[in-house]
C-alpha cells in the first residue's frame, strides 16, 4: 500500500549547502556534454546515417550532445518494436507497471539535481525553473503509480440477480509521444509515463532541442526496471514524427505537446484513416496559449500583482504555454501599475542559466528572430515601455520587453509569441477586462486579482481558460493541485496531472457472465 500522494518539494536555493551540491552537479553535466548519443529501439543502441547537434543556447559554441537523425527507416523499427512489445506488456500486472514508475521516482529524487542541470545546459533553465521541472516529473511518476493502482481496482456497477458482471480498463496499443522542448522532463516524462503504467507501448519523440534530457529519461526508465521494446527512443526530425508515425496504420494514439499549427496538423493527419489500420486513432493535443491577468481596481496590493505579473510573463523567458502575454489592467490603477511594472522590469538581470540569473536565454536563432519580429511588430502597435532588443551575451538572449497602451485586436494581443513579450491593455471596468480576457482563439490559463467575491464569483463563470487562478500568478501548476490543460485552441483540455487523465490512455471493457 503506498502512503498518500504528496507534491516533491523544491529545492531551497538560499541554503549554502544546496548551492554547493547544485554546483556539483553542474560541473558534473559540464564534463559530460559533447558526448554522442544513440536511438534506443527494442533496447538496443543503434545510430543512423546521419548526426545533428543540440546546443547551449546560453552559450551557442558549447554543443550539449550529437544526436542521431532517424529516418523512416529507423521509425518503421520503432512502431513495430512497440507493437510486439504490447503483446506482453498489456498484460502485465497493474500494480508492477505502477512499481516501476515508483522506482523511477526514486531514481530521479537521488539524481534530482543532476536532472536538473542537464536542462541548465540544453533549454537555459536557470535552477530553480529546472529544479522546479524535476520535482513536476517526480510528481507524474508518483500520481500515475497511484492512479493506475486505483483504476486497477473492481469498477463498481448496479448488480443484478442473473449475471455476473465486470467493468475495467484495458490499454490502446502503441502510443506515439511528441513532447516539447520547454519543460523537456516533465511533459515528455508525463505523457510517456501515463501511457506506460496503463499499458501501452511507446515511441517517443523528444524535441530536437532537448533530446539529452529525454534520453537521461530513457536510461531512468531501463534502471526501473521497464522491459525492452516497451519505451522505443528516436531522435530526428519532426516529420518522422509528425507525419510518418502519426499517420502509420500501427499507431494506436498520439500524445502531443506544442505549437497550434502542428497539434491541428497531427489532429488531422490522424483523422483519415490509413490502409490496413483497425481503429479511429485517439489523439491528445496540448497546444498554445495567449494567457492572461486581470487586475482590478479593488485589489489594494498592487505591489503583489506586479510581481506575479513579472513572475508569470518573463519567468523562463516567458516560454510557457502557461506564460502571461496580455496583462489587462482596468482604467482606475492603470497608470500606476503600469509605472511599478517598468520599475520591476527594469531590475530583472540576464546571463547565462547555468550562474542562476533570473532570465536567461531563449531555446534558439529561429525563435530568437521570431521574437524579435514580433517586437519590431509591437513597435508599431502600442508604446514601448522597456526592452525592446537583444541582451548582450554569446547566446540568444532578449530583453524583458513591455508594450503599453495595446489594442485588443493587435497582433501582439492574439498571437503568441512564445517569449518575453508583454501586452499591457487598458480596461473600462472589470466587465470590459473579462470581455477582453475571453477575445482570443486560445483558452489556457488566466488570473484575476480583486478582493470584490462578486467579481470572482463572476471570472469563475466567465473567464474561458482551463486553469484560472485567483490572487496569484497564471503559472506553476502543480501535479493533482491544479490539473492542466486548456480550452478551444489551447487543445484538448487532457488535465495532465489530474485524476481523469490516465482514462484518455484507456479504453473500458463489459464482461457479463450469467449464471447458471
Amino acid at each position: 500500500m503506498l502512503p498518500e500522494f504528496r507534491n516533491e518539494p523544491l529545492t531551497d536555493f538560499s541554503k549554502e549547502e544546496n548551492r554547493k551540491k547544485m554546483l556539483e552537479a553542474l560541473a558534473y553535466v559540464e564534463k559530460e556534454l559533447g558526448k554522442e548519443y544513440p536511438l534506443v529501439i527494442n533496447g538496443e543502441r543503434m545510430k543512423a546515417d546521419a548526426t545533428f547537434k543540440s546546443i547551449n543556447p546560453s552559450d551557442k559554441d558549447q554543443v550539449v550532445g550529437i544526436f542521431q537523425k532517424a529516418s523512416e527507416k529507423e521509425a518503421e523499427v520503432a512502431i513495430q518494436a512497440a507493437t510486439e512489445a504490447f503483446e506482453e506488456w498489456r498484460f502485465y500486472p497493474p500494480e508492477e507497471r505502477a512499481m516501476i514508475l515508483i522506482r523511477a521516482a526514486s531514481i530521479m529524487k537521488k539524481r534530482k539535481l543532476e536532472m536538473a542541470a542537464y536542462q541548465v545546459f540544453e533549454v537555459g533553465k536557470n535552477w530553480v525553473e529546472a529544479d522546479a521541472d524535476v520535482a513536476e516529473a517526480i510528481d507524474y511518476l508518483e500520481f500515475y503509480a497511484r492512479e493506475m493502482i486505483r483504476y486497477a481496482q473492481p469498477q463498481p456497477l448496479t448488480p443484478i440477480e442473473t449475471e455476473h458482471n465486470e467493468y475495467f480498463y484495458i490499454p490502446l496499443g502503441p502510443v506515439v509521444v511528441i513532447p516539447p522542448w520547454n519543460f523537456p522532463l516533465a511533459i515528455l516524462l508525463g505523457m510517456t509515463t501515463a501511457a506506460l503504467v496503463t499499458g501501452n507501448t511507446v515511441v517517443l519523440k523528444p524535441a530536437s532541442d532537448s533530446p539529452l534530457v529525454g534520453y537521461k529519461f530513457v536510461e531512468v526508465m531501463e534502471e526501473a526496471g521497464l522491459p525492452k521494446g516497451v519505451l522505443n527512443f528516436l531522435t530526428g526530425p519532426g516529420s518522422i514524427a509528425g507525419d510518418y508515425l502519426v499517420k502509420h496504420p500501427k499507431t494506436r494514439m498520439i500524445a502531443f505537446t506544442g505549437s497550434k499549427e502542428v497539434g491541428l496538423r497531427i489532429n488531422e493527419l490522424a483523422a483519415k484513416t490509413q490502409p490496413g489500420q483497425i481503429w479511429i486513432k485517439r489523439v491528445i493535443a496540448e497546444m498554445g496559449g495567449k494567457d492572461a491577468i486581470i487586475v482590478d481596481d479593488e485589489y489594494p496590493d498592487l505591489e503583489d500583482a506586479v510581481r506575479a505579473s513579472i513572475a508569470s510573463a518573463f519567468g523562463f523567458q516567458g516560454q510557457k504555454c502557461s506564460a502571461l502575454s496580455r496583462l489587462i489592467l482596468v482604467d482606475k490603477i492603470y497608470d500606476k501599475f503600469v509605472e511599478m511594472l517598468k520599475e520591476e522590469a527594469e531590475k530583472i538581470e540576464i546571463g547565462p542559466a547555468k550562474d542562476n540569473y533570473f532570465m536567461g536565454p531563449v531555446i534558439n536563432a529561429a525563435a530568437e528572430q521570431k521574437i524579435l519580429s514580433y517586437i519590431e511588430i509591437g513597435k508599431n502597435e502600442g508604446k514601448l515601455l522597456t526592452g525592446g532588443e537583444k541582451a548582450p551575451g554569446n547566446g540568444f538572449y532578449i530583453k524583458p520587453t513591455i508594450f503599453i497602451d495595446v489594442d485588443p485586436n493587435a497582433r501582439i494581443a492574439q498571437e503568441e509569441i512564445f517569449g518575453p513579450v508583454l501586452s499591457v491593455i487598458r480596461a473600462k471596468d472589470f466587465d470590459h477586462a473579462i470581455e477582453i480576457a475571453n477575445n482570443t482563439i486560445y483558452g489556457l490559463t488566466g488570473s484575476v486579482f480583486t478582493l470584490n467575491r462578486k467579481k470572482i464569483e463572476k471570472a469563475k463563470r466567465l473567464f474561458h481558460v482551463g486553469n484560472l487562478y485567483i490572487n496569484r500568478k497564471c503559472t506553476g501548476a502543480l501535479v493533482d493541485v491544479h490539473p492542466f490543460g486548456g480550452f478551444n485552441m489551447s487543445g484538448t483540455d487532457s488535465k495532465a496531472g489530474g485524476r481523469d487523465y490516465l482514462l484518455l490512455f484507456m479504453q473500458a471493457k463489459s464482461v457479463s457472465e450469467k449464471h447458471r
